[in-house]
């Protein structure tokens, strides 16, 4: 005899077949993300729940929404990015989890200062911060820390804003590259996920990015690499000798990344992401 089907599954599997058909990559994930949000209950319990009227409606929306390859992120509203949620919407990159361990290294940094016993805290500067995603976290786990960030398009900042507005965190609007001239040469760390996509790429990047994501958050010159050139230049007057940069990279730029550091820069390496992949480049100011 076959067992009757609650409402949310039957709900569940139309939206993974919608998604899936859709070219979503992670269907059944969204749709129970999709569910809980609408529902408010946990994803370990959503066979349960039961939609009213209007609840049906909005998740019908959102999975449309999502089909059209909406971020889920900004059908929520949130974003969770390590040990912190984000708000982020239209305007702003959603945070990938790839960089959290950009990120977790920036936390690594700051934290060392702190062991090291010098009286003075730690000075960390986040480049390019978007959504506020690093410099959040950074204050975070980090909390002695002094946090500086900055933002160029505003739509961006706005969220920034919202994220780490009553942290205590020095957030500006303005040029990554030409911004914090008062602390020249006082940094200890300069963290940056910078656009690195090459412009003849737009092809290969995914419909929630290219047509979401802000273009200055994307496109970096026919190389991929004209931010990251700016970015050597920025974190050189930026570090104290001794002061250490990371910087995210797409997978392809596992050896011309750090390229851009070879020379004057000393402890120049690069990381993989858990995948195995090139994803970010440090070096050291001698």
């Amino acid at each position: 005899m076959s067992r009757v089907r609650s409402q949310a599954e039957r709900l569940l599997e139309e939206a993974t077949t919608t998604l899936t058909e859709a070219g979503v990559a992670s269907p059944r994930v969204d749709a129970e993300l999709l569910l809980a949000h609408v529902t408010g209950t946990p994803r370990g319990m959503l066979l349960g729940a039961r939609l009213q009227g209007p609840q049906l409606q909005v998740y019908r929306d959102m999975v449309a929404a999502r089909a059209r390859r909406v971020p889920l992120q900004h059908l929520t509203g949130s974003a969770g990015f390590r040990y912190v949620d984000l708000e982020v919407g239209p305007g702003v990159f959603v945070p990938r989890p790839e960089t959290e361990l950009l990120a977790g290294w920036a936390v690594e940094q700051a934290s060392a200062v702190l062991s090291s016993g010098r009286s003075a805290p730690p000075v960390v500067v986040d480049l390019c911060t978007g959504s506020g995603a690093i410099a959040l976290s950074v204050v975070h786990e980090v909390p002695r820390a002094q946090v500086h960030a900055v933002e160029l398009d505003e739509q961006a900042f706005a969220w920034a804003e919202r994220n780490l507005g009553d942290t205590g965190a020095d957030l500006r609007l303005g040029d990554a590259f030409e911004a914090f001239a008062d602390l020249d040469g006082t940094v200890d760390v300069v963290v940056c996920n910078p656009p690195y996509i090459p412009l003849d790429a737009w092809e290969s990047v995914a419909p929630e990015a290219r047509d979401h994501d802000p273009s200055l958050a994307l496109w970096s010159g026919d190389d991929g690499l004209d931010a990251m050139r700016r970015l050597e230049r920025t974190a050189w007057r930026l570090l104290r000798p001794g002061g250490v940069v990371g910087a995210e990279h797409a997978d392809a730029q596992g050896e011309s990344a750090p390229a851009v550091f070879a020379g004057r820069w000393a402890d120049v390496r690069d990381h993989a992401d858990l995948a195995d992949r090139p994803r970010y480049v440090t070096a050291r100011r001698p």
